[in-house]
């Protein structure tokens, strides 16, 4: 499980307010979307599960463990936990679909039989078996953000968390890319996604939490987006 408790984030001395008093879980399993105008605060929600950044005030957990009272150097550890997609890709352009995903288990120490292995996997999930071997200036952009996923599954992580990973794409590419994140959730990894995409959350029908101005204002499981 992941909570959020009571977790405020500020800058300049309460000059510029990202997060206010927000509370919410996410139970193991689930597929959450967080919605909000540009500003809302919905990647500073993110970076604090991945401790890219610290609370001002209150505590995020994962399970039992407080992420940012974990020490420096077990940072790493935890953060195999959790694969991370974001909204402009952030694939190397000098490696192929294949070497960008196999390079996610060469940092995770992973040996090259279960490179061999898994890649090939994590490309048939995404359905682009037949692009292994295209650098991403021959993909399109929705295969880029495929490709990103398959990178951010690839070593099993327990939770996806996935920042506007359809902002950049067209609509048939949107479609496609939800359906996937979609068939890894029913697969039983936790997902968690921010977005502005009306259609995307009519789409899904999953849980969604809106935030407006560093707050939490709605948290509606039906996954209507009000704003």
């Amino acid at each position: 499980m992941i909570y959020f408790d009571k977790v405020s984030k500020w800058y300049n001395d309460k000059e510029s307010v990202a997060l206010e008093n927000v509370t919410f879980q996410v139970a193991p399993h689930e597929f959450v979307s967080i919605v909000g105008h540009s500003g809302a605060g919905k990647s500073t929600l993110l970076k604090m599960l991945i401790a890219e950044d610290r609370p001002s005030e209150g505590s995020v957990f994962y399970e039992s463990l407080d992420i940012h009272r974990i020490p420096r150097g077990k940072l790493p550890k935890f953060r195999r936990k959790i694969g991370t997609v974001f909204q402009d890709f952030k694939l190397l352009s000098n490696k192929t679909a294949f070497e960008n995903i196999a390079f996610a288990m060469e940092a995770n120490g992973r040996d090259d039989s279960e490179i061999a292995e898994n890649v090939p996997q994590a490309l048939a999930l995404v359905d682009l078996e037949d692009k292994a071997w295209n650098f991403p200036h021959e993909l399109s952009g929705g295969e880029k953000q495929r490709v990103a996923i398959a990178r951010a599954i690839v070593n099993q992580p327990d939770i996806i968390i996935a920042d506007e990973p359809t902002g950049n794409l067209d609509p048939i590419a949107t479609y496609e890319v939800v359906q996937i994140l979609r068939k890894i959730n029913d697969l039983g990894t936790t997902v968690i996604m921010t977005t502005h995409n009306k259609g995307v959350i009519d789409e899904l029908g999953r849980r969604v939490i809106t935030m407006d101005s560093g707050r939490v204002i709605r948290d509606d499981a039906t996954g209507k987006y009000v704003l």
